[in-house]
This record gives structure tokens, C-alpha cells and sequence, in this order.
């Protein structure tokens, strides 16, 4: 700190005593101290993906898919494999998992809250207020789908997105294929932008979440206060459009089948994700394997851009020169279907829609590893709150991260699920029972065995044992998440 003395001010200068000197002295000391603390607490960035499945990186499994840069963090640091949104309490599942996050708080605490989020975040309950007051520069651009006021949440803001890019007629029920021809017939381009949706305002959304980001790195990297940035993408929710030269990537005879595929779902109905849902009009019903793979084309071409657009993010945080104080979490809010079950959203509770990758980078974090212990994507919030110091507020339900990373077990013996009033759902180590009260069915899958989830044990005899200790286990489950819903078993 540089004391200035008016010399234009003769009172001023007279009355600066040996204790006034003192004095300023003494602030100097402080502001340097400051100072000092602001370079120690680490700067967090948050890379938020939408719709992407567990297992649609390179580096944790697929072989089919290029994403260089995530594969980067993932050699960089720890993947939580096992890593879930407990569900939605809506059809757009974006705004039950983006509502738990930001507030800390388990699905059914968070619910009642959604539509008053904004006095939540004008009382200081919310993410980004609790780093905004322990002296972060708040950051955020993209996709954001909660109530509260994104413009007062951050300190700055660049180009709030809504729930999904425009969608048209053309991106639905497609691609079709003539029964007496074999003609394929589709309307849809992933690559023109003629059709809106990510190149609404001329630049694909993606490539805007990488622009703004470099634009406040640069801006960091002159600034002594630590930095929080809260990237979200729109990418690959749909409608899935990436550059030609991404599309080309994933030529469609190329693209395996899921193992899991099925025509259609016996349960769609029942479980709220029918003929009406719009994420499950997409594709053709019944499902075709060339319509999947026409639609995991895109899918993993629109994942591949985004890695792109990453790691333009990954290159300006090194420009910095704060890269080895900074700590980057990547994750998704939720997985998708894509044509795994039969479906083709995201609304069900098998681990393809509701299993997340989750990254994280950080000093010392260990590099290359993987924690297979259960977590939930929300944990991300209150790991942030530890790192930069804050007290983990009481209303705050989800736990951080850290004692995992130095070995501890994690806090949750099973994950929950839950999807409107339509499913319900519990996932120990060995098994997943999935429940639909309306239909009175219930689905028993052993995920170590069959980690696809393809082979239903609730019917058979050997395992009614298990079946009857999870329904009973998913009851408690309920009760300690104020869940009251009959389970109709």
C-alpha cells in the first residue's frame, strides 16, 4: 500500500503526528496481510456440462467418443465415479439439479423453495453469496434455469442462458425411414446454422462460453482477489449442433449400438416418460437402431466441440499465471438416455440419466486417480465453502468432497432417486431398486454384475431377500428426505 501525502493540504500535513503516522503504518500492515490472504485462498472454477452421461469421456471408458481436454483434468486430478442427481421434482430436470446446487439443499428442501430462489439469494443462502462475502470476484456466463437473479448473484455476468437453445419442427421424430423403400428421410442439419439453436446470434453458445471466459481471465490475471467462475454450457443438451467438422468425426455406421437398447421402454408410460415428453419425441417410436446412432452421432460431436471450447478455457487459466492456486471441478447437472432403455431423456433413474462425471483438479489433489465411493454432483457447492473458508451453513445438505480426497468414507451408505411422483429409487454398492408407485412394479438390477442395468431380478425367487431389504431401506431413505410418497408395494 503507497501512502500519498497532499502537500496541497498544509492542516493535514500538521497534524500528522508520530502516532497518525503510526497509524497508517498500522493499515498498510493490514492491507499487505490482505493482501497476502487473497493470493493464499485458491480461486475455484466450476466447468458445468448439460445432459452428459457418466460415460462419455475418453479417458474414464469410451472409446468411441474424443474429448482431449476433459481427458486432460482427468490425468490432471480425481474422478468421482460414482457420482448422481438425486432427480427432479419437474419434467426439466436441469432446474431441480441447478436449484439443489446453488442452495445446498436435498431435492425436497429444495423444491418448496424454487419459486422464491431470488429472496434465497437476497438473504445470502445461495452459492455464489457466500463466496461474494468471504471476498471472491464471482464470475458466471451460460446456461443458468434458476428463479434467483443471476445479474446480483455474480459480481459479473455475460450472457445468461435460458433451459435449452430454440428448438424446431425439424429436430423431432427424426430420422424416419420408408417401410416399403428403406429410404431414409431427414429434415434436420446438425451443422447449419439456418436452424437456430446454438448459433442463435451467430455464434454457436458453446464457443460464447469460451470467449467470455478467456475475456475474465485475462481480466483475473491482474487482479489480487481470488476468482470464482461458474461456466455453464447448454452443450450437448439438444437440439445437438456442432460444426461440420465435428459431425464428420463420428461417421453414423461407425456408432456402436448401447448394449441396453431396446425398441422401447415396457414401463414409459408409468414412469412420466411416454409418447407426450418432449425429450423422448425426438427420435421415432418405436426406436430404430439408426435413429439412436444418428443421435449419438450428434451427441458425441456436440461433447467433442465443448471439450474444444474447454480446453480454450484450460490454455487462458495457465496464461494467468494462477493456475497452481486454482482448483476446477467438472461435472453435469444430469446424464442422458440417448437411446439407452429405450429412451432418449433424461427422465428416469437408471445410471445413464442420473450418473454425472465429476472432476476434480486442484494442489495436491492426487493425479490420475479415481474415488468409486457414492456422491452426489451438489457436493461440489459445499467443497467450494471449505476451500475458501466459509462455515458450512446448517441449511446446507450435501457434504464436501475434501475428507474423501484425503481417504475418508464417503457420507451417504446408498444414493436416492426420485422423479416427480412417477419413480423412486435406491443404489447401494451391489444393487438398484427402482420403484414406479403408479404402475406397482418395482425393477431389481445386481450394478456390479450387470452395470448396464439390462437383467430385472424383482421376479425372481432367489433374490426376494435383496428385494424386500432395499424396498425396506428406500422407505427409511424417504422418511429422512421428507419424502412421503406410497411406494404402492
Amino acid at each position: 500500500m503507497t501512502l500519498r501525502l497532499l502537500t496541497g493540504a498544509p492542516r493535514l500535513q500538521a497534524r500528522l503526528t508520530v502516532a497518525a503516522l503510526a497509524a497508517l503504518a498500522l493499515i498498510g500492515t493490514q492491507a499487505t496481510a490482505a493482501d497476502s490472504d487473497d493470493q493464499k485462498r485458491p480461486n475455484i472454477v466450476f466447468i458445468f456440462a448439460d445432459d452428459q452421461c457418466f460415460d462419455t469421456i475418453a479417458a474414464l471408458g469410451n472409446s468411441e467418443v474424443e474429448t482431449p481436454n476433459l481427458d486432460r483434468l482427468a490425468q490432471r486430478g480425481t474422478t468421482f465415479t460414482h457420482a448422481y442427481n438425486m432427480g427432479s421434482w419437474s419434467g426439466a430436470v436441469c432446474v431441480a439439479s441447478r436449484m439443489m446446487l446453488n442452495s445446498g439443499r436435498f431435492i425436497w428442501n429444495a423444491e418448496p423453495l424454487y419459486r422464491n430462489s431470488e429472496q434465497e439469494r437476497k438473504a445470502g443462502r445461495w452459492w455464489s453469496e457466500y463466496l461474494k462475502d468471504a471476498g471472491y470476484r464471482t464470475y458466471m456466463t451460460g446456461k443458468w434455469h434458476c428463479r434467483a437473479n443471476a445479474e446480483k448473484a455474480f459480481d459479473v455476468v455475460r450472457d445468461v442462458r435460458g433451459g435449452m437453445p430454440q428448438q424446431t419442427d425439424a429436430g423431432y421424430d427424426r430420422p424416419q425411414v420408408d417401410p416399403q423403400t428403406g429410404e431414409v428421410t431427414d429434415p434436420w442439419s446438425p451443422s447449419d446454422p439456418k436452424f437456430g439453436g446454438f448459433w442463435q446470434g451467430g455464434t454457436h453458445w458453446s464457443e460464447v462460453v469460451a470467449n467470455h471466459s478467456e475475456d475474465f481471465l485475462r481480466q483475473a490475471s491482474e487482479e489480487s482477489a481470488p476468482f470464482f467462475m461458474y461456466l455453464a454450457f447448454n452443450a450437448p443438451h439438444d437440439p445437438r449442433q456442432s460444426p461440420a467438422e465435428y459431425v464428420a468425426k463420428y461417421p453414423r455406421d461407425q456408432i456402436q449400438l448401447p448394449s441396453n437398447f431396446l425398441p422401447e421402454y415396457p414401463y414409459a408410460d408409468a414412469m412420466g416418460a411416454g409418447h407426450g415428453l418432449r425429450d423422448e419425441r425426438l427420435a421415432p417410436f418405436p426406436r430404430t437402431p439408426l435413429a439412436v446412432k444418428t443421435h449419438r452421432q450428434e451427441y458425441y460431436a456436440i461433447i467433442t466441440h465443448m471439450d474444444a471450447m474447454i480446453g480454450r478455457i484450460l490454455d487462458a487459466l495457465e496464461n494467468t499465471g494462477r493456475a497452481d492456486n486454482t482448483w476446477i471441478f467438472f461435472s453435469a447437472d444430469h446424464g442422458l438416455a440417448c437411446g439407452q432403455h429405450g429412451l432418449m431423456g433424461k427422465q428416469n433413474l437408471y445410471d445413464h440419466s442420473v450418473r454425472v462425471p465429476l472432476m476434480v483438479i486442484g494442489p495436491d489433489v492426487p493425479a490420475g486417480e479415481k474415488i468409486d465411493q457414492p456422491v452426489y454432483l451438489q457436493d461440489i457447492m459445499p467443497t467450494t465453502l471449505e476451500l475458501a473458508e466459509v462455515e458450512k451453513p446448517e441449511h446446507v445438505d450435501f457434504q464436501s468432497l475434501l475428507p474423501l480426497l484425503d481417504g475418508e468414507p464417503s457420507r451417504y451408505e446408498s444414493i436416492y432417486g426420485a422423479y416427480l411422483d412417477r419413480q423412486r429409487s435406491i443404489r447401494t454398492d451391489t444393487h438398484k431398486l427402482i420403484v414406479y408407485p403408479r404402475a406397482g412394479v418395482a425393477r431389481l438390477y445386481d450394478v456390479v454384475a450387470d452395470p448396464h442395468e439390462q437383467h430385472d431380478l424383482a421376479q425372481s425367487a432367489e433374490h426376494q431377500g435383496t428385494l424386500r431389504k432395499l424396498v425396506a431401506e428406500l422407505k427409511e431413505l424417504q422418511a429422512s428426505m421428507k419424502d412421503s410418497l406410497d411406494l404402492n408395494l
